[in-house]
């Protein structure tokens, strides 16, 4: 995968703190990790970072061009620490320059500073000063709270923050600074921005009562970080308390002030004329078909818009070399329909043609060309031409090839469409398309960047809405398009996957079966759960990527689902409801004071208990008969979500026969089985734009 973002540790002015095993060996050779910071840098790469030293170079502006964090770690004279032992432990004034415009224009630094800062030679506040910050000469002392010595002192952290722009105290809840000192506003030099927020503070019980110990704040487009003490993020204190959480959401939140670039950029203007003939003309031809696809109107101006299209195709077709033989049975399969009178399409012959994912190669495109209606949209049939391009990185494809065999899947990238197109449709599938009898299932398409693109959007408000308590990598997730895609496109693997995968007393994909909506409900959540347990699997050995994942199911199926799309046999929205409620009973989803907070610690031991009673429904349906399974669907989901007033489901008043046909039972389903609660009404109010 590429790196999230550089994170550049200088090790050129002298500093008490290396990345570099060999050389902490060097500074301290009875025990090197007193000024190692080996493993924070791990701990980062771990994360997804690239990590880099500077050894020797100037903190320029080509320096600093070739990162994205920027960390100062406790510039010191060798008189007083054992240092790195290159450079002046003075930034020259070109370079203090030259860190101001990297932050203003969008980088993060990080400084840390230490007890007497004054003593040890540097001048980190000539710099400090520029944010309106500045390191006092203090050792703080604390007899109450501390770990094991009155200099090691307890923080009281404070409230990391809330909403999209992150809380940097997400799993965070003790830290200790070791021979701290303190910082305050240098309201002399210029007053630090609004934005500037004390994370932790000494207690009333210290030397210094409430002083801050660590503060972050925005200047320009980027962001500072600024911690009185070094030491805690050094190999001996890393691991303790919660440090190492502490130290991986500073730089995502650091990093994240860059953003993600967009990935979308340009692409509708690079398409050859072609394919805007193409578009217009089957965007008129669709305005003159009926509900089924046939055509109304007059089969002279028909047929121009037919032979209008055939040109386009036949145009086009070069450019998709892969696309030779479907696009010209598609010609004639378009043809064949105009010559038969122009009934209802039948495009089996392309249909069975085409095959995106035997093309799965990153950058590639296809053009699409069907009669069909659109999920989540339209039923109605009409023609439609699509322009998409398959996102295939190598390290997706490895985790199909080598784990998560899904040969029918395929991630695509809408980059035009015709009208039909302008809905919430994100699936391209065999059995959207008009054909005489069932569909060939060759392949299974996502747009996985309109999937993104609604988290971002929908989540996203909901969160600022809500005041949510986003962790920093989180709130990175949803301000970087490429990361919100890539997390989307391992998700539909995993997910698509599971619908055949487990333990199925019916159907999996439940395409040929008529159910109460419930049941779809618990069978698309129990493929997310289960995909929530193989990212959470991933994570676990190592591929930081599975956490985005998790983050992605959570929010998207918690704060999306429940509020968009009609409320007529929602089966998305009643799963987001369902886990809701689950999380909220168990204490990990809680609303107070007008805000949402998720307990990020333990959510992921929630997800996994609803996934193992969702599997354990599953296991058992075997045993029951059709209509008992379906009871029991009812009543795993009613246990959390209150039925409708009225409900002919509901376990007190339910009658059911097993010798009737089950199908007349799903007649008694309301509409609205499920009705949303207080807190999804109101929410859905506020975000309706």
């Amino acid at each position: 995968m590429q790196p999230l973002a550089t994170i550049l540790f200088d090790e050129a002015h002298s500093e008490a703190w290396t990345i570099r095993a060999a050389l902490a060996r060097e500074m301290q050779p009875a025990h090197p990790a007193d000024s190692s910071y080996a493993l924070a840098a791990a701990a980062l790469q771990g994360q997804g970072f690239a990590v880099t030293a500077n050894a020797d170079r100037a903190l320029d502006d080509g320096t600093l061009a070739a990162c994205d964090v920027l960390v100062l770690a406790h510039p010191s004279d060798p008189a007083w620490e054992r240092t790195t032992g290159s450079g002046s432990p003075r930034l020259t004034a070109g370079e203090i320059d030259a860190i101001e415009a990297f932050v203003t224009t969008g980088g993060g630094l990080v400084v840390l500073g230490e007890t007497e800062q004054e003593k040890y030679g540097n001048n980190l506040n000539e710099l400090l000063a520029r944010f309106g910050l500045h390191l006092e000469n203090e050792t703080v002392q604390d007899y109450e709270h501390n770990l094991g010595a009155p200099s090691w002192i307890r923080a009281r952290l404070a409230d990391g923050g809330r909403g999209l722009v992150g809380d940097l105290l997400a799993r965070v809840s003790e830290a200790c600074l070791y021979r701290a000192t303190t910082i305050t506003r240098d309201w002399d030099s210029r007053p630090p921005t609004p934005t500037a927020r004390v994370l932790a503070r000494a207690h009333d019980t210290a030397s210094a009562p409430g002083a801050p110990l660590i503060v972050s704040s925005e200047h320009g487009h980027g962001r500072i970080v600024v911690l009185a003490d070094s030491d805690l993020f050094g190999d001996d204190c890393l691991d303790q308390l919660d440090h190492r959480t502490l130290l991986t959401n500073i730089v995502h939140w650091l990093s994240c002030s860059r953003g993600g670039a967009a990935i979308t950029a340009g692409r509708a203007q690079q398409a050859p004329a072609a394919w805007g003939r193409l578009r217009d003309s089957t965007n008129a031809l669709a305005l003159r078909q009926n509900a089924d696809g046939s055509l109304h109107g007059d089969p002279g101006e028909a047929s121009d818009h037919v032979e209008a299209i055939v040109a386009a195709l036949s145009e086009l077709a070069p450019r998709f070399p892969h696309q030779t033989r479907y696009l010209d049975l598609a010609i004639a399969d378009l043809r064949r329909w105009a010559a038969d009178g122009y009934g209802k399409p039948d495009f089996t012959v392309s249909l069975d043609a085409f095959r995106p994912e035997r093309e799965r190669r990153d950058g590639v495109e296809h053009l699409v060309f069907f009669p069909m209606y659109k999920q989540n949209g339209s039923r109605e049939t009409c023609f439609e031409a699509l322009l998409v391009r398959v996102p295939w990185p190598d390290w997706i494809a490895a985790l199909e090839r080598d784990r998560y065999d899904n040969p029918k899947f395929v991630p695509v990238e809408l980059l035009d469409c015709t009208r039909g197109y302008d809905s919430e449709c994100a699936v391209l599938f065999p059995e959207t398309v008009s054909v005489a009898e069932r569909a060939i299932n060759n392949f299974g398409a996502i747009f996985c960047d309109r999937e993104a693109e609604r988290l971002r959007r929908v989540a996203g408000g909901a969160i600022e809405e809500l005041a949510l308590n986003l962790p920093p990598d989180c709130a990175r997730l949803l301000a970087d398009p490429a990361l919100s895609q890539e997390a989307y496109i391992l998700w539909d693997l995993i997910h698509d996957r599971t619908h055949s995968h487990g333990e199925l007393p019916f159907d999996p994909f439940m395409i040929r079966q008529r159910a109460p909506y419930w049941m779809y409900s618990l069978e698309e959540l129990r493929c997310d759960l289960a995909t929530f347990m193989q990212a959470r699997q991933l994570e676990s050995e190592g591929i930081a990527f599975g956490r985005y994942v998790q983050y992605a199911i959570v929010l998207d199926r918690l704060l999306r689902f429940p509020i968009t799309g009609t409320r007529v046999r929602n089966y998305d929205g009643l799963g987001g409801q369902l886990l809701f409620a689950h999380l909220h009973g168990l204490g990990h989803v809680r609303w107070e004071d007008n805000r949402l907070t998720i307990d990020w610690e333990h959510v992921g031991d929630g997800v996994a208990a609803l996934h193992a009673e969702v599997a354990e429904l599953y296991r058992r349906g075997i045993d029951r008969t059709k209509l008992g399974h379906w009871a029991a669907g009812h009543d795993l989901v009613a246990a959390r979500v209150p039925p409708a007033a009225g409900s002919r489901w509901a376990a007190a008043v339910r009658q059911l026969d097993d010798d009737a046909d089950p199908r007349t039972f799903i007649d008694q389903v309301l509409a609205d089985e499920f009705p949303l609660s207080i807190f999804y009404s109101s929410l859905q109010a506020k975000l309706a734009a």
